[in-house]
């Protein structure tokens, strides 16, 4: 492994028990400037006074975060796109490189695959050029890796087949949907062989189910959370991403 990938990732994982809280803000592309992300800036903020460790957001948003981003706080790059404007909304293209995402003052580089699609196979291709890329600059990538089936909700298989390919194409970390169940979950993270942060999916107003589940995600031995709407469409915000916080970093 690159050294610098190795370094990028000591500062991601920087001790054991300590999980990675990283919020995902770049949704506005695919749907808009939904509730909750009307403007980057005050979420980024917000986010940090709460203990986030990892924002991720397009590389135009760097813009809205860049002159607040803390020391401590690390900078992920999402390079995928597609919209729900247009008729194949799955299709994730790549819309930049791993040199901008250095170039912007990036840690990570985050790239997303739909399994189970047509177009999977042109975004695995997508994923094998953003490894390649990363690699030679020691830039960590970030596959987020969805399963998409026309036919209701990815069984926990699915999910681990879509986990382990990400992996095995050289991702450093997989970010991936609850698969049902703990037990589920850490069967995923036990044949993952990278660290694995779980996503939040659509916004639930249950807050002490959603803080279940970060203890799950803790409990089964996982990298971290990577959950957007069911923190920053709250509000108000902070209470809940401080609760978060301890949970992940071990202090609450």
């Amino acid at each position: 492994m690159n050294y610098g990938t190795t370094i990028r990732l000591r500062r991601l994982f920087p001790r054991a028990g300590r999980r990675l809280f990283s919020v995902p803000l770049d949704h506005s592309v695919s749907m808009g400037p939904i509730d909750g992300l009307e403007a980057t800036g005050p979420v980024a903020a917000t986010l940090q006074d709460a203990g986030v460790d990892l924002l991720i957001v397009t590389k135009g948003a760097v813009r809205d975060v860049a002159n607040d981003l803390r020391p401590g706080t690390l900078l992920g790059v999402h390079v995928s796109a597609s919209t729900s404007l247009g008729p194949t909304s799955n299709h994730k293209v790549l819309v930049g490189t791993p040199a901008e995402a250095v170039g912007l003052g990036a840690d990570l580089l985050s790239v997303q695959v739909n399994f189970g699609t047509p177009e999977e196979g042109a975004m695995l291709q997508d994923l094998g050029t953003a490894v390649d890329g990363c690699r030679s600059l020691g830039l960590p990538l970030l596959c987020m890796a969805y399963v998409k089936k026309p036919d209701g909700a990815p069984t926990a298989d699915e999910l681990r087949h879509a986990c382990r390919a990400a992996a095995d194409l050289g991702a450093d970390m997989v970010k991936t949907s609850y698969p049902g169940t703990l037990e589920e979950l850490r069967r995923l993270v036990r044949t993952t062989p990278v660290p694995v942060l779980l996503g939040g999916g659509a916004k639930t107003s249950d807050d002490a189910a959603f803080l279940a589940v970060v203890r799950e995600t803790i409990e089964a031995g996982a990298g971290g959370i990577c959950i957007g709407r069911n923190l920053f469409q709250r509000q108000p915000l902070g209470p809940l991403a401080r609760q978060v916080a301890q949970l992940l970093h071990g202090t609450g």
